[in-house]
């Protein structure tokens, strides 16, 4: 038998490493933009410095992220784009700063929201091709990077896409802090101009 105690840390330990989103919220949880060109997006309410990875920051390691946008129509992705975000934590002045790998983009001495939407809104989805017209679903998955299972992602002469794909082609561990967003079906000329903007 699971005391109270033990069943509230269970309820806590299962909230920090997974969030998967109702389709009954899901319109209040991803806010989507269109340029014309890419898709971009915000997503508010999404506060993935928590739990494990919150713990291992404040205990001075960095923590690597990765990211997963996707835009799909019946079950079928027509988009994506995927990368790693590395975050580390300042002791002294209490803020964040984070890494673009494939780009070696850095911005730093961030609150901890703010390091959180910096990596999300600098997530960038091409629709070259696609019909604005066309009912598609978009999709954020965000994992805490498994270092232990997944393959290496740095190499020369930069970052492997292909192993980042990999590791979203696989599901993640019963304990990877992970966590999920899916807004739609939308059209892309319903949101033009709206929403996120680009940094």
């Amino acid at each position: 038998m699971i005391s109270g105690s033990g069943r509230r840390y269970a309820w806590w330990a299962a909230s920090a490493v997974a969030l998967v989103v109702s389709p009954l919220v899901r319109g209040q949880e991803i806010k989507a933009a269109w340029d014309g060109r890419n898709l971009r997006i915000k997503a508010p309410k999404l506060h993935f410095l928590a739990g494990k990875p919150l713990e291992n920051l404040r205990n001075g390691r960095a923590v690597s992220f990765d990211f997963h946008l996707s835009l799909a129509a019946g079950g079928v992705a027509l988009r994506r784009v995927v990368e790693r975000f590395v975050i580390s934590y300042d002791l002294w002045e209490e803020k964040y700063a984070v890494t673009r790998l494939e780009q070696r983009k850095e911005q730093s001495n961030l609150p901890r929201e703010e390091a959180e939407s910096w990596c999300i809104e600098n997530l960038a989805l091409s629709t070259e091709g696609l019909s604005p017209d066309r009912p598609v679903t978009v999709q954020l998955e965000i994992r805490a990077a498994d270092v232990r299972n997944n393959p290496p992602v740095l190499g020369e002469p930069g970052i492997s896409l292909t192993a980042l794909l990999e590791i979203f082609s696989r599901p993640a561990r019963p304990q990877q802090a992970k966590w999920s967003l899916q807004e739609g079906p939308l059209r892309l000329s319903d949101i033009r101009l709206s929403g996120a903007r680009g940094q």
